[in-house]
């Protein structure tokens, strides 16, 4: 039994509740008559109830943002249904903007808006001791210094196979109106030492995958620096780290010390999102974009930094042609990775206050992705969005290092040149999910050999050494067929989380050819607690 269960619906196994374990470390007294359980979204709703009941709690928490909205509304629904004595608390930014109006707010006896490290601990107490708190709560912003921080909630199982989700800060001094962090307050910072101290505890229970989640990690050179050298001084082989960094800011002090790691080590996430300065002006968003080609280029150039960049299609007032020069320009400066974003309405964000001049449209239904504008009509947006997930199956996911380059030529756009396949690619599979990888193969053999027009021999090769690469065995007969000679050993499978092999994969890749080799592209996983967009 349980006095509290907090109720974590993750978008994949690998993603931890971030943010429940912070509610749970604050917890006090409390924390030994609680228990977390966590669920992805391939579990039925009614199950993991069951689930939740079975510990007989008086408070259930529950995290709500975009990717789990659908399933925890149904959960919330069964729970109060089943047990409506049982108070049910939600927050999370979903449920943070337009509360009142959304159904699963309707459901639940309470609803803390904002960050809830210690306003939930204070509202579960209220409720053990049969008091009647408001519905709406909004949680004063904590002092960082006064959170407990979550790392110790942690278990060996999450340090041996999911992602470790760190902050040394939050919150975002830019106001980018598409993103919930242009409605925080200017970034706060963690003190230091007793964060290094958690993460050193960490690395001593033998954690190996750390992604800092805060919105800007290299705003504060100072404190960017001290982490940076504390990872790199305590570096083992086999860790790996993941920031969010602004492109346009990376001066020397940091340079310096970022050279020093290890090739594929560290991975910077860049939110570039648009390279039309209109758009960008019309959405807030400032940034260099001469400082930031640099940043990119030294980073290519000179360390073994994995790049992750990523691009919106939708934004008000840009247009196709406005877009695939963007993502022409962005291929020209050779990240690892590319996200093909679409723009998403995220409850809150005055990103709405272009809806009449732009005629945005949004899906009602999370994660309420734009349907169409003035600029872009509703059948080219679905081709956008085709277009995104086929960049995911074929030059993101690492299975086609060496083949997606080939679906564009010297001298001709990698946007229109990538669109002509997406277009082709979805008249034959009628479908963007659910392609088996020796299928996804033959179909690319097929395009590049008739309609491309390339030499069925070279491009047989091309495919041989990517299904080696990966570790593949199944390369299709009617392709190997045209492999001159025996095809290359397929690479032992490894054992690390999916995207950190997708990015060794990369790494490979670019310690075998010159800096100058095309764009090798990957799109990064959902599921964090941030629930926006970069």
């Amino acid at each position: 039994m349980a006095d509290i269960v907090l109720a974590a619906l993750n978008a994949k196994y690998i993603h931890p509740a971030f943010g429940l374990r912070y509610l749970k470390a604050n917890l006090g007294d409390l924390r030994d008559r609680t228990v977390l359980l966590e669920f992805d979204l391939n579990r039925r709703p009614v199950d993991i109830v069951e689930a939740i009941l079975e510990h007989r709690p008086r408070i259930v928490g529950i995290g709500v943002y975009i990717w789990n909205a659908t399933l925890a509304t149904e959960v919330v629904q069964l729970l109060k249904t089943l047990r409506p004595a049982l108070k049910v608390v939600l927050g999370g930014p979903e449920v943070s903007y337009e509360t009142e109006q959304q159904p699963i707010a309707q459901c639940a006896d309470h609803v803390i808006c904002g960050e809830a490290d210690l306003a939930f601990p204070r509202l579960a107490r209220h409720l053990l001791e049969g008091q009647s708190p408001p519905h709406v709560l909004s949680a004063p912003l904590p002092a960082l210094h006064e959170v407990a921080l979550p790392y110790e909630e942690y278990t060996d199982e999450d340090l041996t196979h999911r992602i470790l989700y760190v902050e040394a800060s939050r919150g975002c001094p830019f106001s980018c109106e598409f993103c919930l962090s242009s409605l925080d307050i200017p970034v706060r910072t963690f003190p230091l030492q007793p964060f290094l101290a958690a993460l050193q505890r960490l690395m001593d229970r033998g954690a190996r995958h750390f992604k800092f989640v805060d919105r800007t990690f290299n705003l504060n050179l100072a404190v960017a620096r001290a982490i940076l050298e504390f990872l790199l001084h305590r570096h083992r082989e086999g860790r790996f780290y993941h920031f969010e960094m602004i492109p346009d800011r990376l001066p020397h002090e940091l340079r310096e010390i970022i050279r020093q790691f290890p090739p594929g080590t560290l991975q910077f996430e860049v939110g570039i999102q648009t390279f039309n300065p209109e758009v960008a002006a019309r959405i807030s968003r400032r940034q260099n974009y001469a400082r930031l080609e640099e940043n990119l280029h030294w980073l290519r150039e000179h360390t073994g930094v994995h790049i992750h960049a990523d691009l919106i299609a939708g934004l008000p007032g840009e247009s196709v042609e406005s877009f695939a020069a963007g993502f022409d320009r962005l291929v020209a400066l050779r990240p690892h990775e590319i996200q093909f974003g679409i723009l998403k309405r995220l409850r809150g964000t005055p990103i709405v206050r272009h809806d009449a001049e732009w005629g945005m449209i949004y899906n009602p239904l999370p994660p309420y992705e734009i349907l169409e504008n003035r600029l872009i009509d509703f059948p080219t947006m679905q081709r956008l969005r085709r277009f995104s997930r086929y960049w995911d199956l074929v030059a993101n996911s690492g299975h086609f290092l060496e083949t997606a380059p080939l679906l564009w030529a010297p001298n001709r756009s990698p946007f229109y040149s990538f669109l002509e396949w997406s277009d082709w690619l979805f008249a034959r599979a009628r479908r963007t999910d659910a392609i088996a990888l020796p299928r996804l193969a033959e179909w690319l053999f097929e395009y590049l050999t008739r309609v491309r027009t390339h030499d069925p021999h070279e491009v047989a090769a091309t495919l041989a050494r990517d299904f080696a690469r990966g570790g593949h065995r199944d390369l299709p007969p009617s392709i190997r067929a045209y492999v001159c000679g025996p095809s290359p050993a397929a690479a032992a499978p490894g054992t690390a989380p999916p995207n950190t092999r997708r990015q060794a994969l990369h790494s490979s890749r670019a310690r075998s050819h010159s800096p100058a080799s095309p764009a090798r592209t990957t799109v990064s996983e959902p599921g964090t607690d941030k629930g926006d967009h970069a």
